[in-house]
């Protein structure tokens, strides 16, 4: 029995340790989701070009530059199309 219970108590650690490392990810369903144009009207709305919105880990992901011309990546929460993560991409990463 304790045996079993140790071995709970580390699979139960392990999946807390994967749902940390996985919180940039999304999980909504697609029903609930606003559409592509939404996102690319806030896009615009903030001054981005927007190059590729794409779906990434469940959220939408924008490629883009900002108002001054400086690469971005994006990630929108898609129900609440709220900031997730907001990147400068470095030019040499082509």
């Amino acid at each position: 029995m304790k045996k079993t219970l140790t071995i709970f108590a580390i699979l139960v650690g392990f999946s807390a340790g994967a749902a940390s490392a996985d919180d940039d990810d999304c999980f909504v369903p697609m029903a609930d989701w606003h559409p592509r144009e939404a996102v690319a009207r806030m896009a615009m709305d903030n001054g981005w070009t927007v190059r590729r919105i794409k779906i990434d880990d469940g959220c939408y992901e924008i490629d883009g530059r900002d108002a001054q011309g400086r690469r971005i990546e994006v990630t929108v929460h898609p129900q609440t199309l709220n900031i997730i993560d907001f990147e400068y991409e470095d030019e040499d990463d082509d």
